[in-house]
């Protein structure tokens, strides 16, 4: 009862929120839900986990994104349910975004740790464009909106998650009803129209010794329109407290894109994670992103802190991370 009323609270705030494209997150290794539905009540835990990303610090007009998340299971560990609430803004674009997560969890075999998971995630977008922090080159351009703009629209993102002791994959696309609404609306109102983002993600859980473990991940994100994005992220679990790791993200060309220009050069970037847990309960982590490209040289990196919170943890004593993702503890 304690866990229901508490994810019904944060549900309720999500209807709450007026409702982009998708941010970009380096730690999501540390919170599938941000990506895809189907991890709702992974954790079995109810955990509510805030990040805020400043991207391109000193950059004027670069994206600033925060979001909280709160997701458990129930129905003994068949159904999970969650929330997202995210906010982003670049340069005079602003994202507000409120969605409810619903997944339903199939064991597999005899192992109850080896399960197969369908997510869905429905919920309000609202996409606005300020016009008094654009400058037109004409003045009088129709193209530059002239005051504040937004648009509101209804959207779903579905996802498949599977996962046991030792490896985890999913599959998830997001913005699919926003972008089919908004494409078939006509309107004066010149926000940008959403674009479905799809995700493939996989990774291991690798036991070096009894206080070491390694987790590699691969992430490929693509949205159509745009270059499609390779995250390749490696992490040392150490004591079940702390996890150190490095990540490459790179574009790759999967398929051919007319609206890509053919020599555009790839746009690479490397950077460093860390989490811990400074409490049994409680996890901070941080995250540092450096591009490698000509924009390097005009910025000083981008910044990510999340702060995650079990407010239900299991009764069991037993220190040890249950599943693929290492992204569950009990308490030590």
């Amino acid at each position: 009862m304690k866990k229901t009323i508490l994810l019904i609270g944060f549900m309720l705030a999500a209807f709450c929120v007026k409702a982009q494209q998708d941010t970009q997150v380096s730690q999501y290794v540390f919170n599938g839900l941000y990506i895809n539905p189907a991890y709702a009540g992974y954790k079995d835990d109810l955990f509510i986990q805030s990040y805020y990303r400043s991207q391109w610090v000193g950059v004027t007009g670069a994206p600033k994104s925060f979001a909280v998340a709160g997701d458990g299971s129930f129905a003994n560990g068949s159904v999970g349910l969650g929330v997202i609430i995210t906010s982003d803004q670049i340069g005079a674009q602003s994202v507000v975004t409120g969605y409810l997560n619903y997944a339903y969890r199939i064991r597999l075999g005899e192992n109850e740790n080896s399960k197969l998971a369908f997510g869905l995630a429905a919920g309000m977008m609202q996409l606005g464009i300020d016009g008094s922090k654009l400058n037109a080159v004409t003045p009088g351009d129709q193209a530059v909106p002239v005051g504040s703009q937004s648009r509101l629209t209804p959207d779903a993102n579905f996802g498949i998650y599977y996962s046991n002791e030792n490896y985890f994959a999913g599959i998830s696309a997001t913005n699919i009803l926003g972008h089919f609404i908004l494409q078939k609306t006509e309107s004066n109102i010149l926000v940008p129209i959403p674009q479905p983002h799809f995700y493939l993600t996989a990774g291991a859980l690798i036991s070096m010794n009894d206080q070491m473990k390694f987790k590699p991940v691969i992430l490929l994100k693509d949205d159509v329109k745009g270059p499609t994005s390779l995250d390749i992220d490696g992490f040392v679990l150490m004591n079940e407290r702390l996890s150190i790791g490095a990540f490459y993200r790179t574009s790759v060309k999967l398929y051919q894109k007319n609206n890509l220009q053919s020599d555009l050069p790839s746009q690479n970037a490397f950077g460093g994670i860390v989490e811990f847990f400074a409490t049994p309960n409680l996890r901070i982590g941080y995250s540092y992103d450096h591009a490698l490209n000509a924009l390097s040289n005009y910025n000083y990196g981008s910044h990510e802190i999340s702060i995650g919170l079990y407010l239900d943890k299991g009764s069991s004593s037993t220190s040890k991370y249950s599943g693929s993702d290492g992204s569950r503890c009990y308490k030590f």
